[in-house]
């Protein structure tokens, strides 16, 4: 798969076609016996030529180097409940200000945000804006932390960190949505930097992740396993059920099982519907009852917070204390229903600790969901 690439972008624009300040020099990178470059970031270990972008198409082989074409380009923004990225056990009920840009590292045949991940248009990046400039329009707008997602920041981690930067100085948190394909150092540089993720584990055999995604498991494996022993970043998993692939009993119960071993049992899992989009329109959408089956194997093998995702099921998407039974939050689809903790996030029936950021009051965003244009405000 390494040597999968892109030349120039659709239509006719080239890379010394792009704005000045959007192409910035990387450092995950070598050059290979035959000349070419070789990207570091992600195990695909994609191999350029001179004008050559890789699989990503955000970073291209540009005068001998590798380097990042989008930087400070987005395909949008957008203000959303904290639960939609999703994380139960983070700031509940807050805003976020999410954005991505274009192209990704993984070619998932199910992509449900296909129109940016797999766009090769520049058109696609509408709004342009500057570290700061993010970092500041996100505490104008009331909202606690940025997301980037959409498409995953691992590719265009050089500004997602920039980004990061700069939230810290108005104590904004970052929280990345990734798919946890990326190679050991860029992980240890790019996680430093980060508050909070969400990690789509897509499935649990290398058969699924090889033919529906292009990548590799094990990867994503490592990634799950540096974030919970090497890091203080608090993560939830996302894993969507798609009918007939990954949603059979068997593989969910050594995926949570897998998960007890080497996690724990306090990592939230996210067991998410599937809808027929991009290259798998002719699978059904997951029964409900797959989500329910889902959830209750996981609760079985030891997985104390489990959630079903993308139907309206509000048992399955609250959350219960462990110990006790009591439900700590209730979540009907992103709007908080119930909240019984304690100022220190601790049930308040028989003060078991919640794991997680909590902070003594919930949000009140709901479930809205607000475009953002950053050319309406000052520079």
């Amino acid at each position: 798969m390494g040597d999968l690439h892109y030349m120039g972008v659709a239509g006719t624009e080239t890379l010394d076609d792009l704005p000045p300040g959007t192409v910035i020099p990387t450092k995950y990178w070598h050059v290979v016996d035959d000349g070419r470059i070789q990207c570091d970031v992600c195990p695909r270990a994609c191999k350029m030529k001179e004008g050559q972008r890789g699989m990503c198409f955000v970073r291209a082989n540009k005068g001998g180097e590798v380097v990042l074409t989008t930087y400070g380009r987005s395909s949008g923004y957008c203000i959303d409940p904290i639960e939609k990225k999703p994380l139960n056990h983070y700031l509940p009920g807050t805003p976020i200000l999410s954005f991505g840009t274009a192209g990704c590292n993984l070619a998932c045949r199910f992509c449900q945000n296909w129109d940016i991940s797999k766009s090769r248009e520049i058109d696609t990046l509408a709004d342009e804006a500057s570290p700061e400039k993010i970092a500041r329009v996100a505490k104008e707008l009331g909202c606690r932390a940025v997301a980037f997602t959409y498409n995953d920041p691992v590719i265009f981690m050089e500004y997602a960190i920039d980004v990061a930067k700069a939230c810290r100085e108005y104590n904004i948190r970052t929280v990345a949505v990734t798919a946890g394909y990326i190679c050991d150092e860029p992980r240890k540089e790019f996680y430093r930097y980060m508050d909070a993720a969400n990690v789509d584990l897509k499935a649990f055999t290398e058969d699924f992740y090889w033919k529906l995604t292009g990548g590799h498991l094990q990867s994503v494996l490592d990634t799950l396993v540096y974030l919970k022993h090497e890091t203080k970043v608090w993560f939830e998993i996302t894993n969507l059920l798609i009918p007939g692939e990954n949603d059979s009993p068997k593989e969910i119960d050594e995926m949570t099982r897998w998960t007890i071993d080497n996690l724990g049992p306090e990592v939230p899992i996210h067991f998410t519907a599937f809808h027929p989009d991009w290259k798998m329109m002719d699978h059904p959408p997951t029964p409900p009852e797959t989500l329910t089956m889902a959830r209750e194997i996981a609760l079985e093998n030891g997985v104390r917070y489990a959630y079903t995702g993308n139907v309206h099921d509000e048992e399955g998407g609250s959350t219960y204390c462990h110990k006790c039974g009591q439900k700590l939050v209730g979540r009907d689809w992103f709007r908080l229903t119930a909240w019984n903790l304690d100022d220190k996030g601790n049930c308040n029936q028989c003060g078991t600790q919640l794991p997680g950021v909590f902070e003594v009051s919930h949000g009140s965003w709901g479930s809205r969901r607000q475009a953002v244009r950053l050319k309406d405000f000052l520079n």
